[in-house]
């Protein structure tokens, strides 16, 4: 999965979403609006009245707060914003973008399995009672927010930064990790005695922590470390902010050399520099050889 987030990233890192952190507390604080004034009923995610037409249900649930306001509501997303512009600064724009994105569409499709899923096997029931697809689709609707999208982003926040200490309560000292053991027994607990349909709901919503921790925890892809040192290394290949300069045996002065042939702008003006964000240091590489070299270490 890191190889194919990778390749994306190269093609497509000019299309990710800068401050996404602070662009979905803006859609919470926009939901709890609306919701003040009563239109909430109008931007939740409902499987039937999406299939009935109201299909902007399928993008405007995100505004829906995942809960109600008051004061620890209020920190809580202040916490969040800290949590979500630290994972941005941590894994970088386009990773973070997959993550978040990843989690919403999961939640979609899964949201959309259980409402067919139940209408096709007889399971659309509450409380013993066959459930018609209009109230089918009703239940389904209060299963579905962003509560659990926000709990996947704690998460990766945990297993990039697991002994960072933070005041429980203001008051107790307690690492992320410890906190965040707790919130899986809380979620395990949820799972057990939740109905069939809010267990896949809510196992959907956490699937991109699952795929993204699965597939880097040998790779080190949550080691803040490892990974800040490759969001500065890629800030560098997409930006071209180091000022590293080179000069050859006439003493003329160039900007860019490449370090598996050693040909700089001057050899051929049509030739693009980029840096490794995989290498350990700032190496530079041309066009030709930028995907084909072997990393360092």
């Amino acid at each position: 999965m890191s190889n194919w987030i990778n390749k994306l990233e190269r093609k497509y890192h000019n299309y990710a979403i800068p401050e996404l952190t602070k662009i979905m507390i803006i859609t919470y604080i926009i939901g709890y609006i609306l919701n003040f004034v009563g239109l909430s009923g109008f931007i939740s995610f409902n499987p039937y009245l999406i299939m009935h037409g109201q299909i902007w249900r399928v993008i405007t649930w995100v505004l829906m707060p995942p809960s109600s306001l008051d004061l620890f509501t209020v920190i809580m997303l202040f916490f969040y914003y800290s949590l979500g512009t630290a994972l941005e600064r941590t894994w970088g724009d386009f990773r973070y973008n997959v993550y978040i994105l990843s989690g919403l569409i999961f939640t979609i499709i899964g949201s959309f399995l259980v409402y067919f899923v139940g209408q096709a096997t007889g399971l659309a029931s509450f409380n013993g009672m066959v459930l018609d697809a209009r109230t089918y689709g009703y239940l389904i609707s209060a299963s579905v927010s962003t509560y659990y999208i926000n709990m996947s982003i704690f998460f990766a926040f945990a297993a990039s930064y697991p002994d960072m200490q933070i005041m429980l309560y203001f008051i107790i000292p307690l690492k992320i990790k410890w906190i965040a053991y707790l919130d899986a027994v809380f979620i395990a607990y949820r799972l057990v005695v939740a109905p069939w349909y809010a267990k896949i709901v809510i196992l959907v919503s956490l699937l991109n922590f699952l795929l993204f921790y699965l597939s880097t925890k040998n790779s080190s892809g949550f080691n803040f470390h490892e990974t800040k040192r490759k969001s500065n290394n890629r800030k560098s290949v997409f930006s071209g902010r180091f000022n590293n300069t080179y000069s050859d045996s006439k003493g003329v002065i160039s900007k860019h050399k490449c370090a598996v042939c050693g040909r700089t702008e001057l050899d051929d003006p049509t030739l693009e520099f980029r840096f490794c964000s995989k290498c350990n240091g700032n190496y530079e590489y041309c066009q030709d050889h930028l995907f084909t070299h072997k990393h360092v270490e």
